[in-house]
């Protein structure tokens, strides 16, 4: 018999997706039968396994000790990552992190042991502020994403309650994102708000645009200003009015005006792609722009943080050095 005292956080999440993160090699169904049974119990009594856990609750477990063994082992494949980071902005609770162009977020195929989250994890960790044997199921999380090719702000959350709160907050899109990028020529109106439909496609990772609503298709609204313009390309500053798969890319390309070094969605324009190592798009701007409560992070609302350093720009003209 052993006993796990729940935490901050690992609070307010259901006992089975606790138990499924915490014990990973436990098979669901024998989970089910252990709750079922009463070897696993929620403060010595029988729980169900929607229950949902608060700080300070106590669970008490009847298994086998090689689920908790496999569960202690010491694998932390975050330190074999860099820690080095851009930090635009870091307080107890998250970071702002503004990640360069080529840096994947997250582990995929091809991941050799660096991807942003794992520095960050590194960087914590070396802080003494994250250590996986104090928590039970919790790891700093990124609340958004940024493809590898793109550069831009990424906000980390330090806590799990930051992280419901930011995941929230993203949702309800009370979080604004700004972006700069090139685009091959100049559209005929110096600003506006393009409102057309999108599909993607699972298999390609790629998306389309259309002009009318078609089956399976969902609305997005890009708004533009163009800031400056050479005769050969435009720096246009763009806000995200919905947030879809490669938004800015397929929606300027659908235009005629491509991003410059698009090599996906720029293909068959004279889009300059052999200009750039990767598409001039950044994430330059984050405004918490809160219209409801935000609890514990309140202290954020009406608070934006911006990158002054973009590879293509300067000054809000186009960067001549390019």
């Amino acid at each position: 018999m052993r006993t796990i005292t729940i935490n901050e956080n690992d609070g307010g999440q259901r006992l089975d997706k606790y138990l499924s993160k915490k014990f990973k090699t436990m098979p669901r169904s024998l989970m089910y039968k252990y709750i079922r049974t009463k070897y696993i119990k929620l403060n010595g009594k029988k729980c169900d396994k929607a229950d949902f856990l608060k700080a300070g609750d106590i669970l008490t477990l009847y298994i086998k000790d090689e689920f908790f063994e496999e569960s202690q082992k010491d694998n932390y494949e975050f330190l074999k990552a860099p820690k080095s980071l851009n930090i635009l902005y870091e307080d107890e609770n998250l970071i702002l992190i503004d990640k360069k162009p080529g840096l994947i977020v997250h582990q995929d195929k091809s991941y050799h042991f660096d991807c942003l989250i794992m520095r960050i994890q590194h960087y914590l960790y070396d802080k003494g502020e994250y250590n996986p044997k104090e928590e039970n199921t919790f790891s700093p999380a990124l609340v958004n994403r940024i493809d590898r090719n793109t550069g831009g702000i990424v906000i980390a959350a330090k806590n799990a309650e930051s992280l419901r709160i930011l995941n929230a907050k993203m949702k309800s899109r009370e979080i604004d994102k700004y972006y700069l990028c090139l685009l091959c020529g100049k559209p005929k109106f110096d600003k506006g708000v393009l409102s057309d439909y999108l599909i993607k496609n699972e298999k390609t990772n790629t998306v389309k645009v259309f002009k009318k609503e078609i089956p399976n298709s969902k609305n997005i609204k890009t708004e533009y200003e163009i800031l400056d313009y050479n005769s050969k390309m435009s720096l246009a500053e763009v806000h995200l009015l919905t947030g879809r798969t490669h938004q800015i890319r397929a929606h300027m390309a659908f235009i005629g005006h491509p991003l410059v070094g698009d090599s996906k969605y720029g293909k068959g324009k004279k889009n300059f792609i052999n200009c750039f190592k990767w598409q001039a798009l950044y994430s330059y701007k984050l405004v918490f722009n809160f219209t409801t409560d935000a609890g514990m992070l309140n202290y954020l609302k009406g608070k934006s943080f911006e990158v002054k350093d973009v590879w293509f720009e300067k000054g809000g003209k186009i960067n001549s050095e390019i």
